[in-house]
Protein backbone atom coordinates (compact mmCIF):
# COMPACT_ATOMS: atom_id res chain seq x y z
CA UNK A 1 0.00 0.00 0.00
CA UNK A 2 1.03 3.57 -0.90
CA UNK A 3 2.34 5.50 2.29
CA UNK A 4 0.53 8.23 1.33
CA UNK A 5 -2.87 6.58 1.02
CA UNK A 6 -1.44 4.63 4.58
CA UNK A 7 -1.32 7.87 5.84
CA UNK A 8 -4.67 9.46 4.95
CA UNK A 9 -6.49 5.62 6.54
CA UNK A 10 -4.46 6.42 9.93
CA UNK A 11 -5.53 9.69 10.08
CA UNK A 12 -9.42 9.18 9.10
CA UNK A 13 -9.77 6.61 11.65
CA UNK A 14 -8.38 8.97 14.63
CA UNK A 15 -10.40 11.73 13.36
CA UNK A 16 -13.71 9.77 13.23
CA UNK A 17 -13.38 7.75 16.09
CA UNK A 18 -12.64 11.25 18.54
CA UNK A 19 -11.42 8.85 21.22
CA UNK A 20 -8.22 6.79 21.53
CA UNK A 21 -8.31 3.29 19.03
CA UNK A 22 -5.96 0.75 19.57
CA UNK A 23 -2.65 -0.19 17.04
CA UNK A 24 -4.17 -3.56 16.40
CA UNK A 25 -7.65 -2.16 15.86
CA UNK A 26 -5.83 0.43 13.21
CA UNK A 27 -3.17 -2.30 11.77
CA UNK A 28 -6.37 -4.62 11.03
CA UNK A 29 -8.32 -1.81 9.53
CA UNK A 30 -5.92 -0.72 7.33
CA UNK A 31 -4.49 -4.37 6.99
CA UNK A 32 -1.33 -3.47 7.31
CA UNK A 33 1.09 -4.87 10.11
CA UNK A 34 1.30 -3.20 13.17
CA UNK A 35 4.54 -2.59 13.44
CA UNK A 36 4.56 -0.40 10.05
CA UNK A 37 1.42 1.37 11.41
CA UNK A 38 3.48 2.38 14.36
CA UNK A 39 6.09 4.34 12.66
CA UNK A 40 3.31 5.88 10.30
CA UNK A 41 1.81 6.87 13.42
CA UNK A 42 5.53 8.43 14.84
CA UNK A 43 5.68 9.93 11.65
CA UNK A 44 2.49 11.61 11.65
CA UNK A 45 2.83 12.63 15.44
CA UNK A 46 6.40 14.53 14.25
CA UNK A 47 4.11 16.49 11.42
CA UNK A 48 1.95 17.33 13.50
CA UNK A 49 3.63 19.19 16.51
CA UNK A 50 4.61 21.63 13.77
CA UNK A 51 3.59 24.99 14.44
CA UNK A 52 1.28 24.96 11.21
CA UNK A 53 -0.99 22.57 12.79
CA UNK A 54 -3.60 22.89 15.32
CA UNK A 55 -3.74 19.20 16.17
CA UNK A 56 -1.73 16.32 17.38
CA UNK A 57 -1.82 12.35 18.21
CA UNK A 58 -1.49 11.48 21.14
CA UNK A 59 0.04 7.69 22.65
CA UNK A 60 -1.98 6.23 25.37
CA UNK A 61 -0.05 2.57 26.62
CA UNK A 62 -1.38 0.67 23.20
CA UNK A 63 -3.88 3.49 21.89
CA UNK A 64 -3.32 6.48 20.13
CA UNK A 65 -5.56 9.30 19.84
CA UNK A 66 -6.11 12.80 17.94
CA UNK A 67 -6.54 15.38 19.70
CA UNK A 68 -6.14 19.16 19.66
CA UNK A 69 -3.43 20.50 21.24
CA UNK A 70 -3.57 22.57 24.15
CA UNK A 71 -2.56 25.74 22.84
CA UNK A 72 -5.39 25.88 20.66
CA UNK A 73 -7.96 26.29 23.71
CA UNK A 74 -8.38 30.34 23.63
CA UNK A 75 -9.51 29.87 20.06
CA UNK A 76 -11.67 26.68 20.61
CA UNK A 77 -13.39 28.46 23.55
CA UNK A 78 -14.53 31.59 21.83
CA UNK A 79 -16.79 28.99 19.24
CA UNK A 80 -17.59 26.46 21.49
CA UNK A 81 -18.91 25.37 25.02
CA UNK A 82 -16.38 26.21 27.66
CA UNK A 83 -15.49 22.70 28.95
CA UNK A 84 -16.02 22.65 32.94
CA UNK A 85 -12.85 21.82 34.11
CA UNK A 86 -12.68 20.02 37.27
CA UNK A 87 -11.13 21.28 40.58
CA UNK A 88 -9.06 18.42 42.58
CA UNK A 89 -8.79 19.13 46.07
CA UNK A 90 -6.31 17.70 48.19
CA UNK A 91 -8.45 14.96 49.15
CA UNK A 92 -9.50 14.52 45.37
CA UNK A 93 -5.57 14.39 45.09
CA UNK A 94 -4.56 11.90 47.75
CA UNK A 95 -7.37 9.39 46.56
CA UNK A 96 -6.25 9.81 42.88
CA UNK A 97 -2.80 9.55 43.67
CA UNK A 98 -3.47 6.37 46.06
CA UNK A 99 -5.34 4.70 43.12
CA UNK A 100 -2.70 5.66 40.73
CA UNK A 101 -0.26 3.67 42.04
CA UNK A 102 -1.71 0.83 44.64
CA UNK A 103 -4.61 -0.31 41.93
CA UNK A 104 -5.92 -2.35 41.83
CA UNK A 105 -7.19 -1.42 45.11
CA UNK A 106 -10.67 -1.36 47.15
CA UNK A 107 -12.62 1.54 49.04
CA UNK A 108 -11.27 0.03 52.70
CA UNK A 109 -7.32 -0.14 51.40
CA UNK A 110 -7.84 3.76 50.41
CA UNK A 111 -9.30 4.24 53.42
CA UNK A 112 -6.74 2.66 55.30
CA UNK A 113 -4.01 4.59 53.59
CA UNK A 114 -5.24 8.37 54.18
CA UNK A 115 -7.14 7.26 57.42
CA UNK A 116 -10.71 8.69 56.82
CA UNK A 117 -14.06 7.96 55.03
CA UNK A 118 -12.59 8.36 51.26
CA UNK A 119 -17.01 8.03 49.81
CA UNK A 120 -16.88 11.45 48.54
CA UNK A 121 -13.55 11.17 46.93
CA UNK A 122 -14.01 7.75 45.09
CA UNK A 123 -17.30 8.85 43.96
CA UNK A 124 -16.33 12.20 42.49
CA UNK A 125 -13.21 10.92 41.24
CA UNK A 126 -15.42 8.26 38.90
CA UNK A 127 -17.64 11.30 37.98
CA UNK A 128 -14.52 13.02 36.43
CA UNK A 129 -14.01 9.79 34.94
CA UNK A 130 -10.53 9.70 36.33
CA UNK A 131 -10.85 6.30 38.13
CA UNK A 132 -13.37 3.18 37.66
CA UNK A 133 -14.42 0.16 39.03
CA UNK A 134 -12.01 -2.64 37.79
CA UNK A 135 -14.00 -5.49 38.90
CA UNK A 136 -14.14 -7.68 42.39
CA UNK A 137 -10.97 -8.43 44.71
CA UNK A 138 -11.86 -12.48 45.74
CA UNK A 139 -12.23 -12.09 49.23
CA UNK A 140 -15.14 -12.05 51.80
CA UNK A 141 -17.76 -9.91 50.12
CA UNK A 142 -16.00 -9.86 47.11
CA UNK A 143 -15.18 -5.96 47.47
CA UNK A 144 -14.99 -3.61 44.43
CA UNK A 145 -11.39 -2.43 43.38
CA UNK A 146 -10.66 0.71 41.25
CA UNK A 147 -7.94 1.72 38.80
CA UNK A 148 -7.34 4.21 36.65
CA UNK A 149 -8.95 5.66 33.39
CA UNK A 150 -7.42 6.45 29.88
CA UNK A 151 -8.86 10.11 30.77
CA UNK A 152 -6.53 10.29 33.81
CA UNK A 153 -4.17 9.35 31.69
CA UNK A 154 -5.13 12.24 28.99
CA UNK A 155 -5.90 14.53 31.74
CA UNK A 156 -2.41 14.16 33.32
CA UNK A 157 -0.44 14.17 30.22
CA UNK A 158 1.08 10.25 30.45
CA UNK A 159 0.89 7.51 28.17
CA UNK A 160 1.09 5.06 30.77
CA UNK A 161 1.94 3.86 34.39
CA UNK A 162 4.72 3.10 34.06
CA UNK A 163 5.62 6.99 33.34
CA UNK A 164 4.17 7.87 36.94
CA UNK A 165 7.16 9.52 39.22
CA UNK A 166 8.51 7.17 41.20
CA UNK A 167 8.93 7.29 44.74
CA UNK A 168 12.03 6.21 46.46
CA UNK A 169 11.72 5.32 49.91
CA UNK A 170 13.69 8.11 51.58
CA UNK A 171 10.78 10.35 50.28
CA UNK A 172 7.83 7.78 51.19
CA UNK A 173 9.37 8.23 54.96
CA UNK A 174 9.54 11.58 55.20
CA UNK A 175 5.57 11.49 53.71
CA UNK A 176 4.75 8.91 56.66
CA UNK A 177 6.65 11.22 59.09
CA UNK A 178 4.66 14.06 58.13
CA UNK A 179 1.37 12.44 58.12
CA UNK A 180 2.22 10.66 61.28
CA UNK A 181 3.23 14.28 62.96
CA UNK A 182 -0.42 15.41 61.51
CA UNK A 183 -2.36 12.72 63.09
CA UNK A 184 -0.66 13.26 66.17
CA UNK A 185 -1.43 16.94 66.26
CA UNK A 186 -5.62 15.94 65.15
CA UNK A 187 -5.23 13.44 68.14
CA UNK A 188 -3.93 16.33 70.70
CA UNK A 189 -6.50 18.73 69.60
CA UNK A 190 -8.96 16.28 70.12
CA UNK A 191 -8.34 15.36 73.29
CA UNK A 192 -8.06 19.33 74.42
CA UNK A 193 -11.59 19.47 72.95
CA UNK A 194 -12.90 16.49 75.70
Amino acid sequence: MELKILKAKIEAILFAMGKSVRLEAISDAVGVDADTVKKMINTMMDEYEEESHGISIIELEDSFQMCTKAEMYETLIKVANVPKKHNLTDALLETLSIVAYKQPVTRADIEAIRGVKSDHAVNKLIEYGLIEEAGRLQAPGKPLVFGTTEDFLRSFGIKSLEDLPVINQETEDIFKQEAEKEAQMTFEDLEKTN
